[in-house]
This record gives C-alpha cells, sequence and structure tokens, in this order.
C-alpha cells in the first residue's frame, strides 16, 4: 500500500503524539508499504528531508497559535499529496489537517484519522472547530481511537460509534524492559538507600506535577522528574519551597540510556495528570515494561484503562495531593504488593500493548479499507 501520513509536526519535534507517527511510519515501512509524511515546520520556511528513510513533507508556516501551525500552503500540499495514494492517514487533534482535509477536493484515497483526544484547553475556539471536526469525521472511512475509555466518554465521538476501532497505543519491548546487561550502570542523584519515585513527561499544565511534588512532602522517597518544558522553572521553585531539594531532582530531557536507567531504577512510577489532555500516557507503558506499578489518576481517558486500580497500581482522583501520598506510600512500603503489580504490570503489556501487536492490528485495518474501496469523500 502507499500511505500518507498526515500530523502537525514530525520528528525531530517532540510531543507523544509525533513519536506515535513517527512509529507507524517506520513501522508500516519495515512491512513493506511506501509511506510518505506530511506536516508543517513550527516557524519558517518549509522543506523536504528523510528521517529514517522516510520521506517528510514540512510546509512553511508564520509560528503557532493555540497549539495549530500557522501554515497556508497547508490544503495545497495536502492535495498534491493525496492525489495516487491508497490511504491518508490523519492525527487528531489538528484542526490545520482537518480543514485543509475539507478545503481539498475527494480523492480515491481512503481516509482514516486516529483520534488521540478531545480538545481541552482551547474551549472557545472548540465553539469555531466543532462543527469543522464534525464534517471531518462523517467523511472519514474509519476512526481509531486508543481506548474504550475515550470512545464512551468523548461526545464528540457520539455519533461515529460505528466506524470507530479502538487502536491502543503501543511500546517496544525489544527497547523497553529489564537490560541484558546488569552492568550498564549510570550515576543517578538521591540516596541509593531510598526508594525512588518516578515520573517522565512534558513539564505542562496537564501533567499535574505540582501535587506531585506537594504529596512527596509526606513521602520517604527519590523523585526523579524526567522532561522539560514551560512549567520547569515554575515547579522547581515550588519543590524549593516546600524544601525537597534534597529528594527531588529535575533531570530535564535525557539520553536514552539515563532514560532506561530511570525507569530501571523506579520503585514506583507516577503519573500524576490532571486534565483529559492526558488521553492515554504511553510513559505508563514504559514503565510497566519493566514491571514497575504506576500510581495515576482516574481522568475519563485511556489513563485508568492502560494501568488498572489493584492490578498493575493504584489509582486516585486528580489533584489529590494526599491521596497521591497515600498511594506512593501504601506501595513503597508493601514491597510484594509492589512486586506483584509489577509482574502483572509486564503481563499486561506483553498481551495488549505490544508495537508488532499494534502494528498488525492498524494495517488489517488499511487493507480491509483499500481492498474494500474507502471512498475518501
Amino acid at each position: 500500500m502507499d500511505l500518507l501520513h498526515v500530523n502537525k509536526f514530525y520528528a525531530p519535534e517532540l510531543g507523544g503524539i509525533e513519536q506515535v507517527v513517527r512509529t507507524v511510519a517506520e513501522g508500516m515501512q519495515r512491512r513493506g508499504h511506501a509511506n510518505r509524511v506530511l506536516v508543517s515546520v513550527p516557524r519558517g520556511r518549509g522543506r523536504s528531508d528523510v528521517v529514517s528513510g522516510v520521506p517528510v513533507t514540512r510546509t512553511g508556516s508564520l509560528g503557532v497559535a493555540r497549539s495549530v501551525p500557522l501554515a497556508p500552503t497547508f490544503p495545497l500540499r495536502l492535495r498534491r499529496a493525496s492525489r495516487g495514494v491508497d490511504l491518508v492517514h490523519h492525527h487528531l487533534p489538528n484542526p490545520l489537517s482537518v480543514v485543509s482535509a475539507l478545503a481539498t477536493p475527494p480523492t480515491d484515497a481512503a481516509v482514516v484519522a486516529t483520534y488521540h483526544s478531545d480538545v481541552v484547553r482551547q474551549r472557545t475556539a472548540l465553539r469555531f472547530y466543532r462543527p469543522f471536526l464534525r464534517r471531518f469525521l462523517d467523511r472519514v472511512d474509519r476512526i481509531f481511537v486508543t481506548s474504550p475509555r475515550l470512545l464512551e466518554f468523548s461526545d464528540v465521538l457520539d455519533p461515529h460509534r460505528e466506524k470507530a476501532s479502538v487502536v491502543p497505543l503501543s511500546v517496544d519491548l525489544d527497547e523497553y524492559g529489564p537490560p541484558a546487561d546488569a552492568d550498564a550502570a549510570v550515576d543517578l542523584p538521591g540516596d541509593p538507600a531510598r526508594p525512588v519515585v518516578l515520573f517522565v513527561g512534558r513539564l505542562t499544565y496537564y501533567k499535574g506535577v505540582e501535587y506531585l511534588l506537594d504529596a512527596m512532602e509526606s513521602v520517604d522517597a527519590t523523585l526523579l522528574v524526567v522532561g522539560d518544558g514551560a512549567r520547569r522553572a515554575d515547579l522547581e521553585a515550588r519543590a524549593a519551597r516546600l524544601g525537597l531539594e534534597d529528594c527531588a531532582f529535575f533531570l530535564g530531557r535525557v539520553a536514552d540510556e539515563t532514560l532506561h536507567a530511570c525507569y530501571e531504577a523506579a520503585d514506583v512510577f507516577a503519573l500524576p495528570s490532571v486534565e483529559p489532555s492526558e488521553a492515554f500516557g504511553i510513559v505508563q507503558l514504559e514503565a510497566m515494561a519493566y514491571g514497575t506499578p504506576v500510581v495515576n489518576t482516574d481522568l475519563p481517558t485511556g489513563v485508568p484503562w492502560v494501568s488498572v486500580d489493584g492490578e498493575t497500581g493504584l489509582t486516585v482522583p486528580p489533584r489529590d495531593a494526599d491521596a497521591l501520598a497515600d498511594a506512593l506510600s501504601s506501595l513503597l512500603a508493601d514491597p510484594d504488593r509492589r512486586r506483584a503489580y509489577g509482574r502483572r504490570a509486564r503481563d499486561r503489556v506483553e498481551t495488549r500493548f505490544g508495537r508488532e501487536r499494534m502494528l498488525e492490528t492498524m494495517e488489517a485495518e488499511y487493507r480491509s479499507l483499500v481492498e474494500g474501496g474507502g471512498d475518501g469523500s
């Protein structure tokens, strides 16, 4: 099959959806399909390049407003790129590709969209965007959602359930998991005698790291915070005000070797997200692949479906630092329960969230549409 993947940005730009698009494009390439990617640059002139063998067209952009690239040539580029392909795969939320697709004449290509999450923060803009999104979803042939909970709770998806399929995100089990070389050690900050709580992710508004810091006031453990973002300085200042300088360490963006060392060192993984913008939490899968229990929050998204309360970890209410502290402390004080949750976590990843399983499911969906004649209308 000849496949076109459409998103806001692509590697080396960082982001959860960007990583998913790259995983799908490179995975389909390994499976023998022709792939190309259409995205924007965050700002500046457009260009074309090749990333790990995948051709990427990056349209020029005047900048980014409300998380949307201002790329005036994107509709024209989408029209050209869609000619002659078998299937176009959009990743949402992305108003740029939605409006561009509606402005582009129909082709013979099948059209699918992965619906990663609802638009949460830009509520005013959503009132204007929703009619376009509704028309776009009416036109696509298939909608992939990353979890059954997202399909259940999203009112945007309600009218389209009959053409929605659950295709969970994944983790590469050849990359994540206990290392084969136990001597490949990396020095990490903190007292090696203390247990380790780990957070990995962008330091942005919906991650809830401030509640994790508040919780750590009463948790006897080292906290490692891996990731960077606009809120890092504020969070570091908060940690200092709470007197956590000797137990909370902000590592920023780290090399893969250090990231894997953090996962290996962690006794508990924390995902304290507070908004439905956290639709899945791939980092949970990464931790679970190491046999690490997870403490997450009860969001109306896939987050508590990925790691299940009382099975692979504990789930607490969002924005509840006391409940978060109690969950972390209870797991740290009970090694047997930690190990039991950790074994189930690894088993759950192997059974449901392996990389090849995701690619096989997606490839089968592609084939059914292409061979069945998706109308691309």
